[in-house]
């Protein structure tokens, strides 16, 4: 949610950033108009408000004829004080219903335009030549049936199409790479969490994801919740409705979590394999942060992700996402793509965004503020990212797979599996 008070003195900030998201500015004239009029109709409720407490203390005073027509007159401004207050709330649900429609405000400096217009901040590590190797290299879904990694076919009988088993060593790779980075997250700080993966309306309103891209997202309406994309949401909502001491730093959390997607709109997309699944497995890191250092922890947390990267192993680059590909909550957004060895391009493996106080105002998670004589407070800021997810399991087999059809472990995860290379487990069929 934007301050108010911010829209109010910088229009033109917020009609630049709907324009670069491809959005109407015209909504923020709309708030604007919304806002007047809730405020017009709020003061005339008070003013009678309090005519009316200044009355009653008329009547309590009164005496015989005096008395009555006090009394009359009190019950006709009751009357339009309740008519009021009936206006000044219909104003706010307007009010509150156009400004939950304005995503946040995008951070100067990030590309304008949709999706396809980001900009390449830097690409790090080669592709493999494969041609040069003398073989041509397998895609994850022949790979990682032949080492008996993964069953989509009995997934898919289980609970449908983009449902999958991890077996064998897929199973043993995904618990290594998650544990992995739960180690390098504890190590960098964050405190390590469980999270729900179920959380109520409120909690995944607050955090943006019931905007344009709720369609997304599962709905279980007998018991009015819903799962969760990844643990972004029960990590903002842990301090939903708190003041939180940042005095010290940024609080940091990683929580892990199965994470549950709808694929909307994805039909005919990434159908082979695991790479496009509506059910997986993600450390994600969150910080809650003072508003002026939102920027300096996001580039922190990117550069963590991309030592998760390199210790994979993996040639990526970094992109800036474009301001029509940001979401709701996102006021800038950085990539990091793995190349995919099979499809000849870059894909994404994990995505870092600033949310400033858009979320953190809706949920309402306050800081005492440090401008302040202590009894003032402000929104704090949040941000997300992601430290490994099941899908750089697709990565990891085609980025490190041999003529043979095994798999070549990176150094950073021999130890956590006890071998250096990937092959159907002795005794269990692929």
């Amino acid at each position: 949610m934007i301050d108010l008070k911010t829209l109010r003195e910088d229009p033109g900030a917020a009609k630049d950033s709907q324009r670069a998201r491809g959005e109407d500015p015209a909504l923020v004239d709309q708030i604007l108009e919304a806002d007047r009029r809730h405020r017009a109709a709020l003061g005339a409720f008070e003013e009678q408000r309090a005519s009316q407490r200044e009355l009653g203390k008329q009547v309590a005073k009164a005496q015989g004829q005096d008395k009555a027509a006090l009394v009359a007159q009190a019950k006709a401004l009751a009357e339009d004080v309740k008519s009021r207050q009936a206006e000044a709330d219909v104003a706010d649900d307007r009010l509150t219903s156009l400004i939950l429609r304005l995503p946040n405000l995008v951070e100067p400096g990030a590309p304008s335009g949709q999706e396809n217009q980001f900009e390449v901040i830097r690409t790090v590590g080669e592709p493999r030549d494969f041609a040069a190797e003398g073989f041509a290299p397998r895609g994850h879904d022949e790979i990682g049936q032949g080492i008996g990694a993964f069953d989509t076919e009995r997934g898919a009988k289980v609970a449908g199409s983009r449902f999958y088993y991890l077996t064998g060593v897929g199973t043993l790779l995904e618990l290594a790479l998650l544990n992995l980075a739960m180690r390098r997250a504890t190590d960098l700080g964050f405190n390590p969490m469980i999270t729900p993966t179920l959380v109520k309306p409120e909690i995944m309103r607050g955090t943006g994801f019931l905007g344009d891209h709720a369609d997304e997202v599962y709905y279980l309406p007998s018991d009015e919740l819903y799962l969760t994309g990844t643990s972004e949401v029960a990590l903002a909502g842990y301090r939903a409705g708190e003041i939180i001491d940042l005095a010290d730093g940024p609080q940091r959390l990683a929580g892990w979590s199965a994470c549950y997607r709808r694929e909307a709109g994805s039909y005919g997309k990434d159908t082979r394999g695991i790479f496009r699944v509506h059910q997986f497995h993600k450390v994600e890191m969150f910080s809650f942060t003072r508003q002026e250092d939102a920027h300096a922890e996001h580039l922190r947390l990117l550069a963590f992700e991309e030592e998760m990267l390199q210790l994979m192993e993996l040639p990526y680059r970094v992109i800036d996402v474009a301001a029509g590909d940001l979401g709701t909550s996102a006021a800038r957004k950085y990539d990091c793509e793995a190349w995919i060895p099979s499809q000849e391009r870059f894909r994404e493996m994990t995505s870092t965004s600033n949310c400033t106080t858009f979320q953190a105002r809706r949920l309402g998670i306050r800081e005492r503020d440090p401008a302040g004589d202590g009894t003032t407070t402000r929104a704090v800021a949040t941000l997300n990212g992601t430290l490994a997810t099941t899908r750089w399991i697709v990565a990891l087999l085609e980025n490190h797979q041999l003529e043979d059809g095994s798999v070549r472990l990176p150094q950073a995860l021999r130890t956590e599996l006890g071998r250096d290379v990937l092959t159907t487990l002795a005794g269990h069929a692929a």
